[in-house]
């Protein structure tokens, strides 16, 4: 597979079809070393402070959130459809319970300027550093929200990723 660098808007329109489909694969790397993926459903991408910029929210429970507090930097991995079910896999186990790269079969590309991997099998990836971090204010949302999606008071930290490198299988993006 080559990987191309792209800008980061390009391929967007996959970018926010996999988000509302299954998700994305968000990856970290544990205090031991080793790649954690998770799945997202729920992110931004944009320009914030004049900078490419990828925020992900991840609830403090997740072992991903120690992970990228520890490293500081994340993946974001647009996945093609055929990885569904290793998707599904990554969104309902922990990192804390399974090794997902060796379960899932994914191959950790070596990260370009951060230290999170990315996943070969997917067909974009954007390399973030954390530039930015803060905590939902539950007293700041709709009562809706927080009644639908924080009945546990269970709420997200926002990561804020500049994003320091995009690259795309573009041949594979091209023909499906």
């Amino acid at each position: 597979m080559v990987n191309t660098e792209v800008g980061f808007t390009a391929y967007f329109d996959r970018y926010c079809e996999t988000l509302g489909s299954g998700g994305s694969l968000l990856v970290s790397l544990d205090g031991g070393g080793r790649p954690n993926a998770m799945t997202i459903g729920w992110a931004l991408l944009g320009v914030v402070w004049g900078r490419p910029m990828c925020a992900v929210l991840v609830r403090p429970s997740r072992y991903t959130y120690g992970c990228i507090e520890a490293t500081g930097d994340f993946t974001v991995n647009v996945p093609p459809p055929e990885l569904a079910e290793e998707v599904l896999f990554c969104g309902t186990e922990s990192g804390r319970d399974w090794d997902k790269f060796a379960e899932c079969g994914f191959t950790a590309t070596p990260g370009r300027k951060v230290k999170s991997p990315g996943i070969a099998e997917c067909w974009i990836t954007h390399e973030c550093v954390v530039v930015q971090k803060n905590d939902v204010a539950p007293e700041h949302f709709v009562p809706e929200i927080v009644d639908a999606l924080y009945a546990r008071g269970d709420f997200h930290r926002v990561y804020y990723g500049e994003i320091v490198a995009s690259y795309a299988d573009v041949a594979r993006l091209e023909q499906g």
